[in-house]
């Protein structure tokens, strides 16, 4: 075969869809370029698992397009002739090929769009830019949707995807149940039955690319288990897990999507979201899955709703969210938050049961479920002031699911309040009561959950009480935290003093909590 080609196309590490249109036909006049490059690796400290699992998913979609009969260049870590940058790589490959045309897919970051357009102005040869096929909006429609509103409510939003992709409407196209939303029904803890389900997905010796990466002295954090890692490879084995999520763990997602324990890392948690996040699985076939075992009387409208709502709605909601605030949206700090993030952040060697936990969780396995990282460690990064922008890197640096579209908004809007309220009506706080609520994680805590003051009192209870104390000239008017601010009304003077002090005792020694 000629070396020559007329076409090339990129193939980001989050665009693993044998199902886009790129691929429906083969072109031998056409390779697909895929390759691991040291700006991915390094533009923040990334989890193990999230290096690995991204590697080895990008390889075998390689082998996948070659057994199909694409032509393909895949350009490994350490390949001698990687320049280690996507743009550089381009430039050295559509010389080597002689290619004419290059062509790439939109990327999901703001950072790799600007990247691409910026430098495909510079180029003589021709550039097309295709859409991704997987998103149910389109970047700017959230925008659109929205325009001249002061606040962006995810309920206008989600209803609005509901009829227009004709989700759990009845005959009548009203909402199935009477009802759009049925998230007051879904904030059980979890007493510990029924039982978790098995962990069905499948197990990866990633040793060997572990050992390539050490070689080349890639950092990173967490714990890799290179030799038993259960992310999935590619949409065969991704399909088996969704299945696998619909006949045995839907049913319990919406009772207990809220709830927490010490003993389960998952609970009834979809774990699809890698999946979804590098397009191994579109989000309409997963949501179509979903209703289908509401409508068979396989899983219940409550769970149903609150998983659609997930994924039809939240994620398209956030991506949009993004897009319309991006560049800059990551710079915001609206309550001026400027305290550094405590070194146990990285080593889950903390005091305080839940999140040790939840950090320990994250670090083992890459992962954490929505009220883990928001009302643990969220709550707890907001609570205390941390810097929202070193928050974010850490967040989009643990997470498998992590890609900068759909983690900085959830991090700086919904968790973190930074943005002002254009997500979150209301900051999302809570005292250490609700922890102990909706989890185990007080039973057995150096810290006592129903105290508020001294040396063994639960730190999130006085770092609540000072956080609305000391944001009062942005928070005070807000209407939905009137009975809050009532209540600290009732404690001006020497409980408010105490509760001020304790606090600030806190914040000062928050590297030996």
């Amino acid at each position: 075969m000629s070396r020559t080609s007329h076409t090339l196309r990129l193939v980001l590490g989050d665009q693993l869809n044998p199902e886009h249109s790129w691929f429906q036909s083969v072109d031998p006049e056409v390779v697909h370029v895929l390759m691991e490059v040291r700006q991915e690796t390094d533009y923040v400290l990334h989890h193990a698992q999230k290096i690995l699992a991204i590697f080895a998913a990008m390889r075998d979609f390689a082998r996948h397009l070659r057994e199909a009969g694409h032509r393909v260049r895949y350009v490994a870590l350490d390949d001698p002739s990687n320049r280690q940058s996507i743009t550089e790589n381009l430039d050295a490959l559509m010389q080597h090929y002689e290619a004419r045309r290059l062509e790439w897919q939109s990327p999901d970051e703001w950072r790799l769009d600007t990247l691409l357009r910026t430098w495909a102005e510079q180029q003589q040869f021709t550039t097309v830019e295709v859409g991704s096929e997987h998103f149910l909006t389109a970047r700017n429609e959230l925008a659109e949707l929205f325009a001249g509103r002061k606040q962006w409510l995810m309920e206008h939003f989600y209803r609005h995807m509901r009829r227009r992709f004709v989700l759990l409407l009845d005959a009548q196209g009203k909402p199935e149940g009477g009802q759009w939303n049925f998230d007051h029904d879904n904030r059980k803890p979890w007493p510990g039955t029924p039982s978790e389900p098995v962990d069905a997905r499948p197990v990866h010796d990633h040793r060997a690319l572990w050992a390539m990466l050490q070689r080349c002295g890639v950092r990173s954090f967490g714990d890799p288990q290179a030799e038993s890692m259960r992310w999935p490879l590619n949409r065969s084995e991704a399909l088996v897990c969704l299945d696998t999520f619909i006949q045995t763990t839907l049913p319990h997602f919406g009772d207990f999507e809220d709830a927490m324990s010490s003993k389960s890392q998952r609970l009834f948690h979809s774990l699809l979201s890698f999946a979804l996040n590098v397009k191994m699985l579109h989000p309409l076939e997963v949501v179509r899955r979903a209703e289908a075992a509401y409508r068979s009387g396989d899983a219940p409208l409550a769970a149903v709703e609150g998983f659609i709502r997930q994924i039809a709605g939240w994620r398209e909601y956030v991506r949009g969210i993004y897009w319309a605030h991006m560049p800059g949206y990551d710079e915001r700090n609206a309550l001026g938050h400027h305290l550094p993030l405590p070194h146990w952040f990285w080593s889950g060697d903390t005091r305080m049961r839940c999140m040790q936990h939840a950090i320990g969780q994250s670090l083992q396995t890459a992962h954490a479920h929505h009220i883990q990282r928001l009302m643990v460690i969220g709550n707890f990064a907001l609570l205390a002031g941390l810097d929202p922008k070193a928050l974010h890197g850490w967040y989009l640096g643990v997470y498998i699911d992590a890609f900068e579209w759909v983690e900085l908004p959830n991090t700086l809007g919904m968790s973190q309040w930074a943005d002002g309220g254009l997500i979150a009506t209301k900051p999302y706080v809570s005292s250490g009561a609700y922890i102990s609520r909706m989890s185990d994680y007080c039973q057995g805590c150096t810290y006592d959950h129903k105290q508020k003051l001294g040396e063994g009192a639960c730190p999130f209870n006085a770092l609540y009480w000072d956080f609305f104390d000391r944001h009062e000239p942005i928070l005070g008017g807000n209407t939905r935290l009137g009975m809050v601010y009532r209540q600290l009304q009732k404690m001006q003077g020497s409980q408010l003093d105490a509760l001020r002090a304790q606090a600030a005792d806190i914040r000062a020694r928050i590297e030996k909590l």
